[in-house]
Formats: C-alpha cells, structure tokens, sequence
C-alpha cells in the first residue's frame, strides 16, 4: 500500500511542477487535463503526507516514553499514543478506500429516465414524486437539473420522464438509483381506501462525450413533430420537437422540452449518445457478472431496489437491508443518508475483492 502511496505522492508532485510550466499554461487541454489529474489526486496525497507526519510523531512518542519520565510526563506522553495510534488507524481506513479503484464515470453529470410501470396512473404518479425527489436532491448537492423530455398523463404523473443532472460527481451518488422502485400507498384514484403496491424504474446512465461514443450522420434518422403537453406558443404549432433513431442500435431518443428545433437535436443527441453508452458498458461489465457481482446490485432496471410505504412511513433499500421510519424526508429530496450506506456497502465489496 506504502508503495502505491508513494507513487501517487511522486505523479502528484509531478503535476503541480507540470502545472507551472508555460507551455502547459498556454495548452488550455493539457491545464484541464492536469488540473483533473492532480485534483482527483489530492485527497489521497493529503491523507498520505498527514500519515507520515502522525506515524513520525508516533514513533518519537514511544521513543520518549523508553526515556526515564516522571509520572506526570509518563501519562501525558501514553495519552499521546493513544491518540496518535487511534488517528493513525483512522487514516489507514481511509487510505485503502481512497485507494480503491474508481469508476471512470463517478465524476460525469448523468442522464436519469424515469418510467411509470406496473400500475397505470399511479405508477405514473409516483415517478412524478421520484423526479420531484431526485431534483430536490440535486439542490441539495448544488447540481443542476435540466429537463430533457416528458411524456405525462392527465393527473400530471411522468408515463415517462428524461432528465440531466449536471454537477461534479453527480454519478457517483445518483448511479445507485438504477432499478426498480415499489410504492405501497393508497392511489388518489382509489375510491375504498385499498394500498396499491406499483413500481416505477430509473436508468441512471453516465453523460457520454462525442470522444466516448461517435455518432455518424450516416447512422442517424432524424423526425421532426410538434411537441405535446403544457407549453408556450410553439406548442402544437410548430414541428420544434426531435426524435433521433440510431440506425445499428434501433435505439431512439426524443425531445421536445426546448422550442428551438436546434436545441431539442443537440439534446436529444446527449440522450442517445448516454444511452449507446450505457448499453455498451453493460453489455461489458455483463462478461464479468459470475465474477463480480456487487452487492448494490447490478443497475438493470429491472431489479427491485427500494419499497416506499407510504402507510408506515417507511423506506427499504433491499440490497442492503437498510430501513428508515423518514418516508416524508426522503420524498422530500433527504435522501444522502441511504447514499451513503450504498457507497460503504460498495466499499465493503470492493475491499474484499482486492483481499
């Protein structure tokens, strides 16, 4: 571990010498590649050059204390390496998990697409309540949400809803959302008072850059339609809404949200290029499933994640065991306690795959 500390502490040294050169300063894609390098770096240098320093004063705490001390130093020196000691532990926790291999696309704004499922209106509804949950969320974490494309029903509930979450690390948290959510509630439809248990599912899918996926014109058929639902003047009158079809794939993005014909194509263009992405990364990781396989699950939306019990006020991540009685709070977009537990949980695994 020391070994690949050092060589992080030597590349890291490196860069900030790198970033000082001239002809670095005026290569405005070498700065910005640098710069990234050296800041996904630095949490683990800074970890590292406090170990040292605690590991120097440890060492020379126990030296002191073979010294002859009166009883007074002797106890506040063994208070010293009791503390030295328990911080030392602390931040060798801390490195291994900072030594952990990374997902390449923990740092990348994210594409999420909710879909009402098993339920009708309600399914419908409660993916209306996940996208108020997910931009609430957003806030939070100082993200922002940009709506892509939505198709609702007539009680104002998401058939279907396409969103972008841009902000630093943004997959990094919101990657674990992937799967599908039950909701156990009495619908507003529901005229004797029954709970109804329907599911919605959320894709949650890396933004891809035109240098991760390249789209060739040839490849693409691009319609054009007016655009549907609440809206301004263009709504229904002029064809600005875009629907973009990946000829080899048959895989097809939409968007009407912008009234620039322009503005809906580039982002519709952002939907498809995520979603060749997404199926490409996990037609790849799907080779290495009987191997490793998390414990957080495995993204398919298919998989049943997370029950919200609307009754009880209780939420329930099945992957992981974890049950909270804070079913308004969670709704409300607080949802950083069960993020947390899932990145431990994927923590957990990934330490017991480097074993």
């Amino acid at each position: 571990m020391l070994d690949r500390l050092q060589s992080l502490v030597d590349r890291y040294e490196k860069l900030s010498e790198l970033l000082c050169d001239p002809d670095v300063a005026n290569d405005s894609k070498k700065l910005r590649d640098y710069s990234k390098e050296q800041s996904d770096l630095q949490p683990a240098y800074e970890a590292y050059t406090e170990y040292k320093t605690v590991t120097e004063e440890l060492d020379a705490a126990k030296a002191m204390l073979a010294e002859k001390l009166d009883d007074e130093m002797r106890d506040m020196v063994k208070m010293e390496i009791e503390e030295l000691s328990a911080r030392k532990q602390e931040l060798e926790e801390k490195i291994r998990v900072l030594l952990l291999p990374k997902d390449p696309n923990d740092d990348k704004n994210v594409i999420v697409e909710i879909r009402g499922a098993a339920g009708g209106d309600e399914a419908a509804l409660f993916a209306a309540d996940l996208y108020r949950m997910y931009t609430r969320y957003a806030d939070t974490q100082g993200w922002r949400v940009e709506l892509m494309d939505a198709n609702m029903n007539d009680l104002g509930g998401f058939k279907e809803v396409t969103f972008m979450v841009n902000g630093r690390g943004a997959y990094s948290k919101l990657k674990f959302e992937s799967g599908a959510h039950r909701v156990q509630r009495i619908p507003t439809t529901e005229s004797g008072g029954r709970i109804h248990t329907s599911t919605s599912t959320v894709a949650v899918m890396p933004e891809a850059e035109e240098v991760d996926i390249e789209i060739l014109d040839k490849d693409i058929r691009v319609d054009t339609f007016c655009s549907s639902g609440a809206g301004g003047q263009s709504v229904n009158t002029t064809k600005s809404a875009v629907r973009v079809t990946h000829i080899p794939t048959g895989i097809v993005a939409t968007c009407q949200d912008g009234k620039s014909q322009n503005s809906n194509k580039e982002k519709a263009l952002q939907v498809l290029r995520a979603r060749i992405y997404d199926m490409m990364r996990q037609e790849e990781e799907a080779k290495y499933a009987g191997e490793r396989k998390s414990k957080v699950g495995t993204g398919d939306r298919s998989e049943r994640i997370r029950t919200y019990n609307f009754p009880q006020s209780r939420v329930t991540d099945h992957r992981i065991g974890l049950t909270m009685h804070k079913l308004d709070q969670v709704m409300n977009g607080e949802i950083e306690e069960i993020v947390s537990a899932l990145t431990i949980a994927e923590q957990t695994d990934l330490m017991a795959q480097e074993v």
